[in-house]
């Protein structure tokens, strides 16, 4: 249980330099078997965009939605529909997770799918 209080602190503390800048948030919760993100106005009352391995259109062609390559294609989906959003400049909230794995994988698919972090 240590472990998670730990996440949800580093979490929070990095949720509250997002909010000063006033920026677009993209969250990642990361589960044993799927991957989600989201993106939050920067005020955090409203999502804009979602993707997650859940949907059927990112489903599609994964063996399964808990490794890179499912991570990957949550990242390119949220990109594409952060664009038509009209948003191209977010700060990316990794909830706590460390940066390696299925979170970076997530963040570098976003960033070809052109965000800016």
């Amino acid at each position: 249980m240590e472990k998670k209080i730990a996440r949800l602190r580093r979490a929070k503390s990095t949720r509250a330099r997002i909010r000063e800048l006033g920026v677009p948030r993209l969250s990642v919760l990361r589960t044993g078997q799927h991957l989600y993100a989201q993106l939050f106005t920067a005020d955090g009352s409203k999502v804009l965009a979602s993707a997650a391995t859940v949907e059927a259109e990112v489903k599609n062609g994964l063996k399964n939605g808990k490794n890179k390559d499912a991570a990957a294609k949550v990242g390119q989906v949220i990109a594409e529909r952060a664009k038509a959003a009209g948003i191209e400049k977010v700060a990316f909230d990794r909830s706590g997770y460390r940066y390696h794995g299925r979170v970076k994988a997530l963040a570098d698919a976003a960033r070809e799918g052109g965000l800016q972090f």
